[in-house]
């Protein structure tokens, strides 16, 4: 599974299927995609506007990519170095439909729609096998209550969540505390794993909180 689908379905409520953070949800998409780049070594960030957690964004290395949704990115941004908030914008924006398709196929959440008094059809997409959801759950869990080592993987995800602002909604709650909101914050931040891709995730985790804020304070 892609990242982009362990965050899809950590986000999306399991009676519902309604995305914590719908609002600003594609930023948190997108920026699942470029951070699996950057754990490929497929992108690196430089430059661009530090003071507004914007860094420039360009392409890396050769060859094709193991997955078309994966490789539709990096074409995208190969095309010219761009800031990361405007990549998260255009790599984000059409992902929710996709990603959520690739979840019904893999049998983890379902599709519902019924009718409202008779006269509103509504859906829901409730979760169908919640075993992998479960299993990235503990893993996070470990991570931040229990002071584990992170695996990469799960090293992005915690940041991606943290970023989003959506650690607070992850079901079960964590124990919230001062040393776990502190490892959150270490792990958005890249303070784990290979310097050159810690950069690339945090400053990929910072365009996302930086454009969710952006968003929200606008909304307000």
């Amino acid at each position: 599974m892609l990242i982009v689908e362990d965050l899809m379905l950590l986000l999306l409520d399991d009676e519902t299927g309604i995305p914590a953070g719908a609002g600003t949800l594609h930023y948190a998409l997108g920026g699942a995609v470029l951070a699996e780049l950057a754990l490929l070594g497929r992108i690196e960030t430089d430059g661009g506007y530090p003071a507004l957690n914007n860094p420039m964004v360009r392409a890396m290395g050769e060859g094709t990519l193991p997955d078309p949704l994966l490789q539709d990115a990096y074409d995208k941004v190969a095309r010219k170095p761009r800031l990361a908030q405007t990549l998260l914008i255009e790599i984000g924006t059409r992902l929710y439909e996709q990603v959520i398709d690739r979840l019904l196929e893999r049998g983890l959440i379902r599709r519902e729609s019924k009718r409202v008094l008779g006269l509103f059809r509504t859906t829901r997409l409730p979760a169908d096998d919640s075993r992998h959801e479960e299993e990235l759950r503990r893993r996070i869990r470990a991570i931040l209550v229990d002071g584990d080592e992170p695996d990469p993987r799960t090293a992005t995800v915690t940041a991606l969540l943290s970023a989003s602002g959506a650690l607070p909604a992850l079901r079960p709650a964590l124990a919230w505390s001062t040393p776990v909101a502190t490892r959150a914050k270490a792990l958005e931040n890249g303070n784990w794993g290979a310097a050159a891709v810690n950069t690339a995730v945090a400053g990929t985790a910072a365009a996302i909180a930086a454009a969710s804020v952006a968003v929200t304070v606008a909304v307000t």
